[in-house]
């Protein structure tokens, strides 16, 4: 999610259509039985941008013309293809929408909460502060967030599981990164056959009657600039010659940094945010052009 203040935020009109896997019946399930385990559990993460549509201009055709950074150059296609290890982004990126705004629009606060994403996008509030206010607008049960789980399944963007399917066979280990929950993440890695142990994201924390009682502050994507500092650890732990970032906004970009990623690729299928997209090492619309990059 998010971009910069100064930056134009335009909706990409994508055909895609909610995920009904196979995988979500079981994981349901046995995500049901995790949830409920102990006294204080922890839950998952953001995203839809209803009430932010108004103010934002509609795609024109000669609204990307501008930028120099779509056709990838000699070395950036290099470092792509030799990457051992690329981290994406979750919402806008891998998913076609906001998790938490679509988590409040399931609770009733749809609305509310979506005027605070819309300033957490335009980098004018600290990630934290943004996220303990959306939060404490609805307080999301226990019970709300497995009947959202159940009923709402998530939207996966066009081209990803293919992407992800050849690069795993390419023996290149695929991380999810997100400012969001890991609970509303975890349907999407199981869809994505990405283990649970390559997830770096937030936890919605849980008393033991399944009341709300907020998020864990540890997780270093519950704070701004977290997911230069997930990316960061991963390549300190893994030690990966190569290491790719995918996303759509501002934190994405900031985690190619030394020692974090040696690349961003701004991924725009779901939404262009400009100022993001002209610092990219690679624009692309369509995971389809990374796919086929790769041969």
């Amino acid at each position: 999610m998010e971009g910069l203040a100064s930056s134009r935020i335009i909706p990409i009109q994508a055909s895609c259509k909610r995920h009904y896997s196979a995988f979500l019946p079981t994981f349901s399930g046995n995500l049901r039985k995790s949830l409920n385990r102990g006294q204080v559990s922890m839950m998952k993460r953001p995203k839809s941008l209803d009430s932010v549509a108004a103010s934002i201009q509609p795609l024109e055709a000669s609204t990307t013309g501008h930028f120099d950074n779509k056709q990838p150059s000699k070395e950036v296609l290099e470092l792509w293809r030799s990457a051992d290890a690329v981290c994406f982004d979750v919402d806008s990126t891998v998913c076609e929408d906001e998790g938490i705004d679509e988590l409040a629009e399931f609770c009733g606060a749809g609305k509310a909460v979506a005027e605070w994403t819309a300033r957490a996008m335009g980098g004018s509030v600290p990630f934290e502060e943004a996220l303990a206010a959306r939060l404490s607008l609805f307080k999301p049960s226990l019970a709300q967030v497995q009947d959202f789980l159940e009923k709402r399944p998530p939207r996966i963007s066009p081209g990803i599981e293919e992407l992800v399917k050849k690069l795993k066979a390419r023996n290149t280990n695929v991380y999810l990164i997100s400012g969001g929950f890991r609970q509303m993440i975890n349907p999407v890695a199981s869809i994505l056959g990405i283990p649970q142990e390559n997830i770096f994201a937030n936890q919605l924390l849980f008393g033991s009657s399944g009341e709300f009682l907020g998020f864990d502050a540890n997780e270093p994507t519950s704070r701004s600039g977290g997911k230069a500092t997930a990316v960061q650890q991963i390549r300190k732990v893994k030690g990966y010659k190569a290491l790719v970032m995918i996303g759509d906004g501002a934190t994405d970009l900031e985690a190619r940094k030394p020692g974090g990623a040696d690349m961003f690729i701004c991924y725009a299928g779901v939404v262009l945010r400009e100022a993001v997209a002209a610092k990219a090492n690679w624009l692309v619309f369509n995971f389809k052009d990374l796919v086929n990059a790769l041969d």
